[in-house]
């Protein structure tokens, strides 16, 4: 007999891969599914203001559990969710997007029901969302089992979202439960060619004086975070990592020469990877806002490079050999190599004062005014991070302007600078607290980018949820009047008066700062920092003009190539 529903063993596949939170909205075509959900025992339902807010919140949750799940309804639903979804698939996270539809009796006879095109074509919106998805399926009683199994296991496999719809009435279709656990095959390793790489690397290894590691975001998506702090261990390389990969190496250790942003890295930083006899580069995707719109000077020749499924050492591929497997291979070469000369940039504050780029004029001049500069305000809020923080950061001047600072031990980091999507950071801080409360969340974001997304500061609320939001006003797009149109209309906002929205989206239950000096801001975060339990809004001022340096150069790389 049966045991359990389609959406129970839906449930009951997710809560084993490690969803304990599904986040949504509510919709006739999704009721019942959201009964179930509600009555699981282990997984909370977290209902958002809107489906993009969901998405994006999924993708913070991804990030920090490996997976995340939302739920919506169909069409009007499932479509305000795919932008959200799309930065996934470009991010490669594994997000799954459960979308309630339609009776099957009204699609059987193409009934013009409401949240449809009113032409019988049910299939209209999972044809948008498989643009955005590995894998999708319509599910039956009869297929529901093994369609699940499916389409949950390419999303861990392909690190990409997936899609499943499912009829109002199938929702509640009684199946049998689940047999087994749900294995994700780690991929095959061909021991001819993993051998051949490592002699390839011994030899070339041998031959260099100075070798570097780079890190990119790739080695968390394919679960070598391991393999990579044992690499960085038996090796004690010097070692530096791309803005999509911050948070996973500790950028405290006197070894860590930077962050790279090719041609507009710190001086240091830019001379230890492009200069190193080897460059070592873990899990790296070049992108053009992280490497500094590709202008980096590396060698192939020089490289050893580790990609999710083939190892290269200069030119020669050497496929099936993933990047676990070439980072532990590596990681027990270097016990039998003799060690390499060190020429990393010289270690802490030592390092970062020679490698300091200057402060643009304005940033000076807001200094000297009293107003808080874009410089101070991201060496201020680095300063004041622990290990047990981890930053979420909008794209702009919060996330150049954090990127390039060396965040402390454990702390992690977030940002979204290959999809790029403004708004996204204040709904994926809600998904990435809820998957981990161990440690605090900072949630730094502009003005312009809050706009669209700020009503989840009452879901943070509502959810217990208690981050520090640093909120920065000013006074519009800031990073698009650096690339086009300082003054021009359509880089302007509609001035709001932040503190009164902060109040009505949290019932007033959050604590309520602003700073608008260096010194203010440090007050304003020792008060944040005394109220661990509380949701704080921070809204810090600071010049219109004022971007941080690194965003300067890049607006103007950026800039050059849009004219």
């Amino acid at each position: 007999m049966a045991t359990t529903t389609v959406t129970g063993y839906l449930l009951d596949r997710l809560a084993e891969l490690g969803v304990r939170h599904l986040f949504g909205v509510p919709g006739d075509y999704n009721l019942q599914l959201l009964d179930e959900v509600v009555a699981h025992p282990a997984i909370e339902w977290v209902g958002t203001a809107n489906e993009l807010g969901a998405a994006y919140a999924a993708d913070g949750y991804a990030r920090m559990r490996g997976i995340g799940a939302l739920l919506t309804t169909s069409g009007v639903g499932e479509l305000s969710a795919l932008n959200g979804l799309a930065g996934s698939y470009a991010e490669l996270l594994p997000v799954v997007h459960i979308t309630g539809s339609p009776k099957s009796a009204f699609e059987r006879t193409g009934a013009s029901v409401h949240h449809t095109a009113a032409d019988g074509d049910y299939e209209r919106f999972a044809r948008a969302a498989e643009s955005v998805s590995c894998a999708l399926a319509t599910l039956t009683p009869e297929n529901a089992a093994g369609e699940i199994d499916r389409v949950l296991l390419a999303a861990l496999r392909e690190r990409r979202p997936v899609y499943l719809r499912i009829p109002a009435d199938v929702a509640t279709a009684p199946i049998d439960s689940a047999e087994g656990a749900l294995v994700v095959a780690e991929p095959e390793v061909d021991e001819d060619a993993l051998q051949g790489f490592l002699r390839h690397a011994q030899v070339v290894l041998g031959r260099a004086r100075t070798a570097v590691v780079l890190a990119d975001h790739l080695v968390d998506r394919y679960g070598a975070q391991h393999e990579l702090d044992l690499l960085l261990a038996e090796s004690n390389l010097p070692y530096a990592d791309l803005a999509m990969g911050k948070g996973l190496v500790d950028e405290s250790d006197p070894r860590f020469a930077g962050t790279y942003f090719g041609a507009f890295s710190r001086p240091g930083t830019r001379e230890a990877v492009e200069s190193a006899d080897v460059l070592i580069q873990a899990g790296v995707r070049f992108t053009d806002t992280t490497s500094g719109f590709f202008s980096q000077q590396i060698d192939a020749t020089r490289v050893i490079d580790l990609q999710p499924e083939a190892a290269k050492v200069g030119s020669a591929l050497y496929a099936g050999v993933p990047l676990k497997a070439a980072l532990a291979g590596l990681a027990k070469l270097f016990v039998d190599l003799p060690p390499f000369a060190v020429e990393a940039p010289v270690a802490g504050d030592a390092r970062a004062a020679a490698d300091a780029p200057t402060l643009s004029a304005t940033a000076r001049t807001s200094s000297a005014d009293g107003l808080l500069s874009q410089d101070e305000l991201w060496s201020h809020v680095t300063t004041f991070l622990r290990g047990d923080h981890f930053v979420v950061a909008d794209q702009g001047t919060a996330f150049f302007g954090m990127s390039g600072q060396p965040l402390p031990a454990g702390a992690g980091f977030i940002g979204q600078p290959l999809w790029g999507s403004i708004g996204y950071a204040l709904p994926a801080l809600l998904g990435a607290q809820l998957a981990d409360d161990r440690r605090r969340g900072i949630l730094l974001t502009g003005d312009s980018a809050a706009q669209m997304t700020v009503q989840e500061l009452g879901s943070m609320v509502r959810y217990g949820v208690s981050p520090i939001v640093v909120l920065v006003n000013n006074q519009g797009y800031t990073i698009e009047r650096a690339i086009n149109g300082p003054r021009a209309a359509y880089n302007d906002i509609a001035p709001w008066n932040w503190h009164t929205v902060a109040a009505a989206m949290t019932a007033d239950q959050a604590l309520l700062l602003t700073a608008r000096t260096a010194l203010e801001l440090d007050e304003a975060l020792a008060e944040a920092d005394a109220a661990p339990d509380r949701l704080v809004f921070l809204e810090v001022h600071t010049g219109i003009d004022d971007i941080p340096p690194l965003l300067a150069r890049i607006a103007a790389a950026a800039g050059g190539r849009a004219a």
